[in-house]
């Protein structure tokens, strides 16, 4: 039996190295002679300031090859939205070109105002030659002296100019420009004659190329970017080391006073007036309303934290390097499916501590609490992506596959992980015995509620994270590169330990106003700074970026809201983790009859 679980594990994590590893398209290890064709794909175009509407790069009236081949590509990279096809342009190994004809072509007045609309919203064309990322802008627009945006002249760009440098036998770098004089007119609806060219330059460089792809890392660790990295560390731990020296300094003193006074009390007379968070032991472990959802969130939540644990474990050992396309979904499908008999281990043991019966229906709702949420936003998604005809609406068949993956791993796996939860037999330990009929609880002040305490809760660790959430921002929904994912690590356990501190501070002074439904209390206080977060989205989405349109805006809102909904539930898992753990100890440290 030892040995077939052994061989289970093996089995995980060979999945999960070989599926999350980086993934190199054909040709970025391939070796070229003088005069060998190099493979280039065009991906796709889109408005530079909205990264998720992105479109088919023939969507728009370019050269087309005379057989447009579209490139296979992994799980991951669809998810990305990359649609890689064969790009018109050819770029032999070595081989120079000076002003090459792509082709003729004569605009039709749609096609001119098709090319007017895009170069409008600032559309950008990227490119992959060698698995080497290429951008570019499509056209520019004059407004230089012209006060009425019907006076602007728009130009697009015909003549592209690649500059390539080789080491040996190896594609290093490469870089494409637009000439700014080949310039089309298309200001007008009329019929345009174009003759779109390009030019190939090659350079030899001494740049190895097991270092070609640093230079799209390098302007994340420019000296800039790393003192505001660092000085958010300091900020975050300045946060850590006040918050724990509140702790240690009140919260402590005030509970060995507490200690003290209760030992008191049990040698003085019985008729003393109780209060204090000691005489509601009866019933501070009372299991709370609704145990089979909070059993579930705390699977979910668990699933979530150790997922994360994982994208770290690789993104530290470098799989997550720039532009190695659709790893990082890649990694989160995987490892998601992989994780998913931990949530049904940890709900189902959970809810069969509180004493629960209806595991089945319990591991169902652990399943849907996450899964059931994002799917009904994908689904909407998707149709609007659909409705748009953009790259990020899935294929058919990359949708089977994540409802295989789904079927054949997650679910048996979520199942598998729920009956080892309920034949578990763990008890739940609580030192003290609760009584028959619960403790009425008395009146607080407004303050002590849940929603004003949640504000507090949250605010803390989103101060520790709020300088570095807008880094994440900027590489998620725009074009920055993130790479340094060590300090991302140090800010996220500063992040749990704030979390955990944070709620054990607020359930010792709810259970010492005598309010003993800490439970719920507990997870929601923990998880609020997912609440913060989508708040600053709204902040980000209006004051810092430039994103328009019902497609951007659905997207950024829709996926964040799932995105901050996962932080809500891991970090209430943690609060609670936390607080559960304080309410024991304290507890099994008196004298409770």
């Amino acid at each position: 039996m030892e040995k077939k679980r052994t061989m289970a594990w093996y089995v995980v994590v060979l999945l999960i190295v070989s599926c999350a590893s980086p993934v190199r398209s054909d040709g970025s290890d391939h070796k070229y002679k003088a005069g060998d064709p190099v493979p280039l794909y065009a991906n796709k175009v889109g408005p530079f300031h909205n990264p998720s509407e992105t479109y088919r790069f023939f969507d728009l009236p370019f050269c087309a090859p005379d057989h447009v081949k579209e490139k296979k590509e992994a799980l991951g990279e669809v998810l990305n939205g990359d649609r890689l096809v064969s790009a018109p342009y050819k770029l032999d190994f070595m081989y120079d070109k000076d002003s090459e004809i792509v082709c003729k072509k004569k605009l039709s007045k749609e096609e001119v105002a098709q090319f007017r609309s895009a170069v409008a919203k600032d559309y950008y064309f990227q490119m992959y030659y060698d698995d080497l990322p290429i951008w570019g802008f499509l056209g520019k627009v004059d407004k230089e002296g012209k006060s009425d945006p019907s006076e602007y002249k728009y130009y697009l760009f015909k003549h592209l100019h690649f500059e390539i440098f080789y080491n040996n036998d190896r594609v290093i770098e490469i870089n494409a420009r637009t000439d700014p004089n080949a310039l089309v007119d298309i200001t007008e609806d009329k019929e345009v004659d174009v003759e779109f060219m390009y030019s190939v330059k090659w350079k030899e460089t001494k740049t190895p190329f097991d270092k070609r792809m640093e230079k799209y890392s390098q302007s994340s660790s420019l000296p800039h970017h790393l003192e505001i990295h660092w000085f958010s560390i300091i900020n975050s731990c300045v946060t850590v080391l006040l918050l724990t020296g509140f702790l240690a300094t009140i919260l402590m003193r005030v509970l060995k006073n507490d200690f003290v006074k209760y030992a008191h009390d049990e040698e003085a007379a019985d008729d003393q007036e109780e209060t204090g968070w000691k005489y509601i032991h009866g019933d501070v472990f009372r299991y709370p309303n609704y145990k089979s959802v909070l059993a579930a969130a705390l699977g979910s939540g668990t699933q979530l934290f150790t997922l994360t644990i994982f994208i770290f474990l690789l993104s530290l050992v470098g799989v997550f390097y720039p532009y190695n396309r659709g790893a990082l979904f890649t990694a989160l499908v995987v490892i998601y499916a992989l994780t998913s008999g931990i949530a049904g281990y940890t709900a189902s043991s959970f809810y069969c501590q509180l004493e629960g019966t209806n595991w089945v229906r319990n591991l169902l709702l652990t399943g849907g609490l996450f899964c059931g949420p994002l799917f009904l936003t994908f689904c909407f998604l998707n149709s609007v992506a659909i409705a748009y005809s953009a790259t990020a609406a899935l294929p058919f068949g990359t949708i089977v596959v994540i409802f295989l993956i789904w079927a054949l791993v997650t679910s048996p796996l979520l199942v598998l992980g729920g009956i080892a939860g309920k034949n578990s037999k763990a008890e739940f330990q609580a030192p003290c015995r609760t009584t028959k009929y619960p403790r009425e609880i008395p009146p607080l002040p407004w303050y002590r509620g849940t929603l004003p305490q949640m504000a507090m809760a949250g605010f803390l660790p989103f101060s520790a994270i709020y300088i570095e959430l807008y880094y994440i921002f900027a590489s998620v929904w725009g074009h920055r590169i993130y790479t340094i994912y060590s300090i991302l690590f140090i800010v996220f356990i500063i992040l749990i330990i704030v979390t955990a501190f944070i709620t054990v501070a607020l359930t010792y002074f709810q259970l010492a106003a005598e309010d003993h439904e800490w439970w719920w209390r507990a997870f929601l206080c923990g998880g609020s700074t997912g609440l913060f977060i989508y708040g600053y989205c709204l902040y980000y989405y209006y004051a810092r970026s430039d994103m328009s349109g019902f497609m951007q805006t659905s997207f950024f809102f829709g996926y964040m809201a799932c995105i901050c909904y996962g932080f809500f539930l891991m970090l209430g898992t943690v609060g609670f983790r936390a607080a559960l753990f304080f309410v024991r100890h304290i507890y099994r440290s008196i004298k409770c009859e």
